[in-house]
């Protein structure tokens, strides 16, 4: 018996519809008949001796999206998974405990990992077999999930004691691998940081900047070693790679040129086509290495560069009660990008021939455009993710001027876009990240209206995610009470 209900409009409604998770509501109405993580649901699995199926991802997620479209709203795939098999939706951000257990699994088996995590599991919770993302049709080497579905299940019906020998071995190994120390101890020396520095050197792009190939991450904590120890350990090019990979990121379409802040990553090794999402965390530790950066080469557009992702943060993520949301997604209207990518024809209605001249040639605007969602069905013709790619044309007299009237009405054009879903759930530890950027910023920058910021956002925190002894507004019990990890 599943739990499905209708509601208004008779849509159908499952056990996801009583949840707080942004995430798990999404999933609410799937035909699916999912379970939100609990023991309910692996009881069922093991008096109906079925596995289960485990699928984890967060609210902000594209490639969640796509995967909930092609398969988890597919009428014939979720009979087949309700008949065969207990499905379960976990929100990472609200159980990263589970999400790290089952993302080493699957990066263990397969060398790569990402969301949507796709797991299959004994009853007991052992996992068997996963991956990530699998489309409705076979594809670059991938099965299809109905495909994978009905493997997965003729193997638990006809090969079941193999599966279970085999999840405990891989249980077994993983738990080992998980709780294995190091043994270094202490401080690691001059020999261990120069070795580690020089192999995340090893990985720098000469051409791009960033360090490893498509699809190309930020990875601000290792600009920030490099940045740290660089100059004690006589690291030559070490602070020129990381200064570089600065410039090429914020000239990239990863960098938000109208509204600030950036994309997770870049889908090529050239920064130019993002993943769009945007997550609090990225901005964070983003600030830090432009402050860095501007610190250690003194350019005041890595400072501008740390401003405008600080402003993005303060406009789109902050909360009215003083914390600040987990991110927004890369799709809108049902389309990855469409909220910042742009046609040469939405430009036209919006800037004078003279401003679109320029605005052309600055930003590498097409009639081709530079972006297709290959994950829709019907993609979008035409649009084009802004870059830096004519800096030149500011060399033109009069050409500056133009370019910051386009700006200015593009951004406000813009604004009147349908935004992407911000995801308003609030994490303990993003929230800390982003409340020591603003700190640092406040004081490297001279902006009181960071600090500022700051102080509400510890303020927010000890009045609403702190609990213990005289954990109210105050922050009272200090050290004796525990931060929680997220509020709704």
């Amino acid at each position: 018996m599943n739990s499905f209900e209708s509601r208004a409009g008779g849509r159908p409604v499952n056990r996801l519809a009583g949840a707080l998770s942004p995430y798990l509501l999404q999933h609410a109405h799937n035909p699916v008949d999912w379970y939100p993580w609990c023991e309910e649901a692996f009881a069922r699995a093991r008096v109906e001796d079925k596995p289960i199926f485990l699928s984890i991802g967060y609210a902000t997620c594209h490639w969640c999206h796509v995967m909930e479209r092609e398969s988890f709203e597919d009428p014939a795939v979720a009979a087949f998974l309700n008949a065969h098999f207990v499905s379960i939706k976990v929100d990472r951000e609200e159980r990263p405990d589970l999400d790290r257990l089952y993302m080493a699994f699957v990066q263990a088996t397969t060398g790569e990992g990402g969301w949507p995590l796709t797991v299959f599991l004994t009853p007991e919770g052992e996992p068997f077999f996963g991956g990530t993302y699998f489309p409705p049709e076979p594809r670059h080497g991938r099965p299809s999930f109905r495909m994978l579905l009905e493997r997965v299940a003729e193997l638990w019906r006809e090969r079941r004691s193999e599966l279970r020998r085999a999840a405990a071995e891989l249980r077994k190994q993983l738990a080992a691998s998980l709780e294995l120390e190091s043994a270094v101890t202490g401080l690691p020396g001059p020999a261990l940081l120069r070795r580690a520095a020089e192999q995340i050197m090893a990985h720098y792009d000469p051409v791009h900047g960033g360090f490893g190939g498509a699809p190309k991450f930020p990875q601000p904590a290792l600009g920030l070693f490099l940045l740290a120890v660089a100059s004690r350990l006589e690291l030559p090019g070490a602070v020129e790679q990381v200064l570089t990979t600065c410039d090429r990121m914020a000239a990239g379409g990863i960098h938000d040129h109208l509204g600030g802040g950036f994309a997770r990553y870049s889908v090529d090794e050239r920064w130019l086509v993002p993943h769009f999402e945007k997550m609090l965390y990225d901005q964070a530790q983003l600030v830090h290495l432009y402050l860095e950066a501007f610190l250690v080469g003194g350019a005041a557009r890595h400072a501008a560069v740390a401003r405008g992702i600080l402003e993005y943060v303060l406009r789109d993520l902050r909360l009215p009660e003083g914390g600040f949301a987990s991110g927004e997604d890369a799709d809108s209207e049902g389309q990855e990008g469409r909220f910042y990518c742009w046609t040469v024809s939405e430009l036209r209605e919006v800037l004078t021939p003279e401003e679109l001249a320029v605005a052309q040639r600055y930003f590498g605007v097409t009639e081709a455009g530079n972006f297709v969602d290959h994950s829709h069905p019907r993609p979008l013709r035409g649009l084009n993710v802004l870059s830096v790619a004519g800096p030149e044309v500011l060399e033109d007299p009069g050409a500056g001027v133009l370019l910051a009237s386009a700006i200015r009405k593009m951004q406000e054009a813009r604004a009147r876009r349908v935004r992407p879903l911000r995801d308003d759930k609030v994490l303990a530890s993003w929230n800390g990240l982003m409340l020591g950027a603003l700190a640092r910023a406040g004081a490297v920058l001279g902006e009181p209206r960071y600090v500022e910021a700051a102080r509400s956002n510890l303020a927010f925190l000890r009045g609403h995610m702190w609990e213990g002894a005289g954990g109210g507004g105050d922050g009272g019990g200090r050290g004796r009470g525990r931060l929680i990890h997220e509020w709704r």
